[in-house]
């Protein structure tokens, strides 16, 4: 589960029919769309700095690597670390910190060998044991990360070194021949796993800095830490991070000389500082959406996301536990009307799972008892719901009461949305739904703590961007059998039809291991159908990323993914616009 760091999930009508183009070549990712003021010349040292808020947070969650799971903190931690491989703005794996690699004859053992004269940003020397040891750290339980079995799963005995059994993965699954490889061992055959070795838990972090301060280590990164494009001058904790150029980063050095990342807890105040010339770029509120489209020098940006907004119940807890009630929660919401009028166009209704633009995007899926129209069918959801009931023995009067977690971040245009469900359980069911709103990162620990746990969240709505661009990201890693992020408890409960989900997870399994491509697209489509008939999720949206940007801010790409590959911090500058922020405070 993650939230958008700097982009509002809104859009404008006709960006629906730019998605139509940008979605109609079949199996491919989302195009990026970048500054087309890439000519004007470059403004001076001292107006190198670029200032873009962290919104709807009062701090990070985290600056550790092997720890973050939200895109706030993923966005600074790709700021200041960086790993093997990474992702570029096509969502291609691009070699980083890794010279070359290869995979064995079985698929089960991957060979890499590190760029010449690697330093970290204090100028130590960064080799294959650094690699070794902040990937092997990752999985280690006393540093009790909630994503990093996730993300590096495939390794084997990583299930053993997570769960205490073993010491280390070192001389096991990882190996460090000489200073200058390292070899990686998988468990399984997958074809997404130089995708997965992209994410954050994979990335190098700093020993000496680790075993100097403890768990505060993060709190010194000025020191050092990480190997990435930069270091961290100043972390205020709740006020702003200032980042600067790492001058022992292995690429392009960044032409900027510092960037600032100011904390806003709601998108509001964001926007109005950037309309008060506080800010380069932020996101833009639904309600707003008109005034920034109508900004000068095309200083409003969309570009479609592979995210998907969904809401979760946990099949151990009453009265999720019976699927045609689940079915019923469903086919309740006109998500057509949740997102057209209640949020205005700001994202596109979807039955799916895997977003559109995603490969193994199934065109024929449904949602819920074959309904395919988006706007639900609340004549059937009451006709599922009383069956559900007498299945279960309810009445409307001792009907389990209903908790839906959400997080608004401080938005009321989020908290309208909730409203907007509230009234569509009402008049289709006749039941009250209570919305509880919480902290996002409280509620990013209870929907992580929901797996296996019948006294877990009952209810929440949440959002997803792909780490990778592959349905093993949307599908196995969600839902799969252990899966860490299975809160939902698919195929983990005790219904007569949890072996039909067993069944189906171990379909997931084959699927991620084939090696025919078609075949294993065929298979995900079919995990997703069976996962949306049993309303594993109710996808409600999938999101359209909307900001706005001062025209002086040349070279940023708007990428599907949200986020900046370490590679393009050579191309980002400040141009002469008079346009921009005001960075005067910060020199």
């Amino acid at each position: 589960m993650k939230s958008h760091a700097l982009s509002s999930r809104r859009l404008i009508p006709a960006l629906l029919c730019i998605m139509a183009v940008l979605f109609a070549a079949c199996g491919g990712t989302t195009p990026a769309t970048t500054n087309s003021n890439t000519n004007s010349s470059k403004a001076s040292d001292d107006k190198q700095i670029l200032i873009q808020p962290i919104t709807g947070r009062a701090d990070l969650k985290t600056f550790d690597p092997a720890l973050a799971g939200d895109i706030p903190s993923i966005n600074a931690i790709s700021n200041v670390f960086t790993g093997l491989v990474s992702l570029n703005d096509k969502l291609e794996v691009q070699k980083q910190l890794a010279q070359s690699y290869e995979n064995s004859a079985d698929g089960l053992t991957w060979t890499f060998k590190l760029k010449p004269n690697l330093k970290f940003s204090d100028g130590t020397p960064l080799t294959s044991k650094d690699v070794a040891y902040s990937i092997d750290r990752a999985l280690d339980p006393q540093v009790g990360s909630g994503v990093a079995s996730t993300y590096l799963g495939l390794l084997k005995d990583s299930d053993k070194r997570s769960a205490g059994k073993i010491n280390t993965l070192i001389n096991d699954s990882i190996l460090t021949p000489d200073n200058q490889t390292v070899i990686l061992k998988t468990s399984q055959k997958a074809a997404y796993f130089l995708e997965a070795l992209t994410y954050n838990t994979s990335f190098v972090v700093e020993r000496k800095l680790i075993d100097k301060y403890g768990k505060s280590w993060t709190d010194h990164l000025d020191e050092g830490g990480g190997a990435g494009p930069w270091k961290v001058q100043k972390f205020d904790h709740g006020k702003q991070i200032v980042f600067v150029p790492n001058t022992y980063y292995y690429g392009a050095m960044p032409k900027l000389k510092k960037i600032v990342e100011p904390f806003y807890k709601d998108s509001q105040a964001a926007y109005q500082a950037y309309q008060n010339g506080q800010l380069d770029a932020t996101g833009v509120p639904s309600s707003l959406v008109s005034t920034a489209k109508a900004l000068p020098d095309n200083q409003y940006h969309q570009v479609p996301i592979l995210a998907i907004d969904f809401i979760a119940m946990n099949y151990l807890t009453k009265p999720f536990d019976n699927i045609k009630i689940r079915q019923a929660f469903a086919l309740a919401l006109d998500k057509y009307a949740l997102a057209h009028n209640v949020e205005k166009d700001a994202n596109v209704a979807t039955n799916h799972i895997v977003p559109q633009g995603m490969p193994g995007y199934n065109e024929n899926l449904t949602g819920p008892q074959g309904v395919k129209d988006t706007k639900g069918d609340a004549t059937k959801a009451k006709q599922l719901f009383e069956e559900g009931m007498k299945e279960a023995g309810y009445t409307r009067a001792n009907f389990p009461p209903v908790v839906f977690t959400v997080a608004t971040e401080g938005s009321s245009d989020t908290a309208n949305l909730f409203s907007a469900m509230q009234q569509m359980w009402k008049n289709a069911l006749g039941i009250d739904v209570k919305v509880r709103d919480t902290d996002f990162n409280t509620l990013l620990d209870e929907a992580n703590s929901a797996a296996n746990n019948p006294k877990g969240i009952q209810m929440w709505y949440a959002d997803w961007y792909a780490d990778y661009p592959d349905p093993q990201d949307w599908l196995t890693l969600l839902f799969g059998n252990g899966a860490s992020k299975n809160g939902m408890n698919y195929g983990q409960n005790k219904q007569p039809y949890a072996s039909e989900q067993q069944a189906n997870q171990a379909l997931m399994v084959k699927a991620d291991a084939n090696t025919n491509s078609t075949e294993r697209m065929q298979q995900y489509n079919t995990v997703e159908q069976a996962l949306i008939n049993d309303v594993a999720w109710i996808p409600t949206a999938q999101e359209i990323s909307t900001s706005v940007r001062k025209p002086c801010v040349v070279g940023v790409v708007d990428n599907a993914q949200g986020l900046t590959p370490p590679d393009d911090w050579g191309s980002i500058y400040i141009n002469n616009n008079s346009t921009c922020a005001n960075t005067s405070q910060y020199k």
